[in-house]
């Protein structure tokens, strides 16, 4: 019996054995070659624009805390003033196109020019949605933040800079560039699933 014990503990042995060395080759994993996959970042779902706000997030990382917010947050403002750009960019050639403008090309350029700088002098009156951080285990932090902007502070500043300009307001119809102003936010609504 004792001998039976002895041989069925050796088997044992001899198994696990076995089925370590088999564990104890390498596997390739998602966290050994290019870390943990994260599905959403902090702050991200507050930085998704609708047709109402202009939102923009981003993170970024440091040796110190204050310096991680800052670095996120100018990074989130320059994201913001890139998607406002573009977004009037976009309603401005649909104005052009649809309206009769006696040198289209000039008025454009003017315009995109106006439309750069009230989106710069925007970015004053944006509100923080989130903001958050972290720390690795090397000490390091990350900030994160989500920032937005009222689509009406954008439409009052081009309003603002227009009446200001003899040659703008002589092409600008304010209740049709609105119109489709608000096409394009409700098409970026759409297509970022709102």
């Amino acid at each position: 019996m004792k001998s039976r014990i002895l041989i069925i503990a050796a088997f044992s042995l001899i198994l696990m054995g076995a089925f370590s060395s088999c564990k104890s080759k390498k596997k390739v994993t998602a966290k050994s070659e290019i870390g943990d996959i994260i599905e959403e970042l902090p702050c991200e779902d507050k930085g998704k624009s609708d047709k109402n706000f202009f939102r923009a997030s981003a993170m970024s990382t440091s040796a110190d805390l204050s310096l991680a917010k800052e670095k996120a947050l100018l990074l989130a403002k320059q994201r913001l003033v890139t998607l406002i750009n573009s977004n009037t960019k976009s309603v401005t050639d649909r104005y052009v196109n649809e309206r009769e403008i006696g040198d289209a090309a000039e008025f454009e350029q003017k315009f995109e020019n106006m439309t750069r700088e009230v989106a710069d002098e925007t970015i004053n009156n944006i509100v923080v949605t989130c903001e958050k951080a972290s720390v690795t285990e090397e000490g390091k932090y990350h900030g994160f933040v989500a920032i937005e902007v009222h689509r009406d502070d954008v439409l009052k500043g081009i309003d603002r800079r227009i009446s200001n300009d003899d040659k703008l307001q002589l092409d600008y119809d304010k209740q049709k560039f609105q119109e489709i102003f608000e096409e394009e936010m409700e098409q970026m609504a759409e297509e970022r699933g709102y």
